[in-house]
């Protein structure tokens, strides 16, 4: 007598936290072309992407321990991509931020448990910063630094990172922690926008407003194009076994003088807009900015791309003319509406 064969087995059911927003709806567009089982989690719906993933969407306040619970059953990884509504400056002043900073974090590793008895604990990918390091004590940062962070925000993420990797010590899930440096690029949903800094200049020039620095232009930052922040997640999913319980620096390695990042800002949208550059000029820094503002980031990744093989793809005259143009677009549609 012949046994029935057995049934394969599910594809993974790989779960975004925070999958309507910037980063988040990159992250979805990236897994949607793989065969996997994606569930999509945010407090607005998430739009799916297309691809072969078998997609459910979830709208859920996470801050909710029985809604977090719901979400997160039965995941084989959880990709954690959480930013409160006033982003990273609203820490200092919202009391709300530490509870989806820090208390989602902690709700989460305590309730995850393994797909399938006796299957490894699940794995936790968390979007963390570059800033979390503090004022950058050295050029490149390497990951190796010492943290000092400087910000509620980056004190908020650290402690969550660390409440991660203790519970990766404990066995409770494997945590990886890729923290992120300058993110920028044009949105992968309706609704997913960029509130970074070169999506803001690109919104000043093109309602034909001046650039305006806090400094001479000369302060760099490593940035990197959201859809190669995408790819470095995907990465961490397919080759977690090395960076379990560690935190990893994800940067293009230029440190690019943000004078020059707002020029080519500005020529950007002349391109597109068919008037003269706007003038990049310096002003005052307004009482309230951080230290962390005035300090150059160039950041050495070159541990996570040994580890997994992932590099920037986007050129940064490449992603500069895309958020531009894809921001243009949005303002035209917008116009008609009108």
């Amino acid at each position: 007598m012949k046994r029935a064969p057995a049934a394969p087995a599910p594809e993974p059911l790989i779960t975004v936290l925070g999958a309507s927003g910037f980063v988040g709806s990159a992250v979805v567009r990236a897994l949607a072309r793989r065969p996997v089982r994606l569930r999509l989690v945010a407090r607005r719906p998430a739009v799916p992407a297309p691809g072969p993933a078998g997609t459910t969407v979830v709208t859920a306040d996470l801050t909710d321990r029985t809604a977090l619970a719901e979400a997160v059953a039965g995941s084989d990884a959880v990709v954690h991509l959480l930013l409160g509504d006033g982003g990273w400056r609203a820490a200092e002043s919202d009391p709300g931020a530490e509870r989806v900073n820090v208390g989602v974090l902690r709700d989460l590793v305590d309730l995850l448990r393994p797909a399938v008895p006796g299957a490894p604990p699940p794995l936790v990918v968390y979007g963390g910063a570059a800033s979390q390091v503090g004022a950058p004590p050295r050029e490149p940062l390497d990951g190796g630094e010492p943290d000092h962070p400087e910000t509620a925000y980056d004190r908020q993420k650290l402690t969550a990172e660390r409440l991660l990797m203790a519970a990766t010590a404990d066995g409770r899930v494997r945590g990886i922690s890729l923290r992120l440096p300058t993110v920028y690029g044009e949105g992968a949903a309706s609704g997913a926008t960029d509130r970074g800094v070169v999506s803001a200049m690109a919104r000043r020039a093109l309602a034909g407003d001046a650039l305006t620095m806090w400094h001479d232009g000369t302060v760099r930052r490593d940035l990197v194009h959201v859809d190669d922040v995408a790819a470095a997640f995907t990465a961490a999913l397919d080759r977690p076994a090395p960076l379990v319980g560690g935190h990893w620096l994800i940067g293009a390695g230029r440190g690019d003088a943000l004078g020059d990042v707002f020029r080519l800002v500005a020529r950007a949208v002349s391109g597109h807009t068919g008037r003269p550059p706007v003038p990049v000029v310096s002003v005052e820094p307004p009482s309230h900015a951080p230290v962390t503002d005035f300090r150059s980031v160039t950041i050495d990744s070159s541990a996570f791309r040994a580890a997994t093989g992932w590099h920037p793809r986007t050129t940064l005259p490449e992603g500069v003319d895309r958020t531009v143009a894809a921001l243009a677009r949005q303002l035209r549609e917008e116009a008609k509406c009108r």
